[in-house]
């Protein structure tokens, strides 16, 4: 995997004060992304042990509410464990909060096995491609009125969306 960029702090993609990680690569392409530079796999740094330490350190602060993974597409980055270990370590080691952007709905990543795997570790998903002609820059944490902030537990435990009623 490689990464475009790290954020410390970032109150855009979130609730709250919290550290972002901008992973490279996405298969989508949609029309009016906001970051298509980070559309290319190969575009910026690539991940390591000493990167995935770094982030870890950075979201270790006190002051960081939760963490946001968003790309470029997170659930592109099945074809290595890099995400996939990076969510279990936060999730083990740190327990703050961690949203995770797709433009994949979660109906698509449950169907995938490794996506599954690594938005168990989430608590929350922001789903669905973004769509330039609902682009709406009224809505919180969402580009296009078509995409959904997902209560991914209470979700992955019913098998149905639910829907975070206080963003939606």
């Amino acid at each position: 995997m490689n990464y475009a960029q790290m954020r410390k702090y970032d109150t855009a993609n979130g609730p709250g004060i919290r550290s972002t990680l901008f992973v490279s690569g996405c298969t989508h392409h949609c029309p009016g992304c906001f970051n298509q530079d980070f559309q290319k796999f190969n575009y910026g740094q690539k991940w390591t042990d000493d990167a995935a330490d770094a982030f870890i350190d950075m979201i270790s602060d006190p002051q960081i509410k939760g963490i946001t993974i968003l790309g470029g597409e997170p659930m592109d980055q099945v074809h290595d464990d890099d995400l996939l270990n990076l969510v279990r370590r936060i999730k083990k080691e740190i327990g703050k909060d961690l949203w995770i952007y797709s433009g994949y709905t979660f109906e698509q990543i449950i169907a995938h096995e490794k996506r599954k795997k690594i938005l168990s570790f989430c608590d929350v998903l922001v789903d669905g491609l973004f769509v330039e002609e609902l682009k709406d820059l009224r809505l919180k944490f969402r580009g296009s009125s078509n995409q959904r902030i997902v209560d991914v537990r209470a979700s992955l435990e019913t098998g149905n969306v639910t829907l975070m009623t206080e963003f939606n």
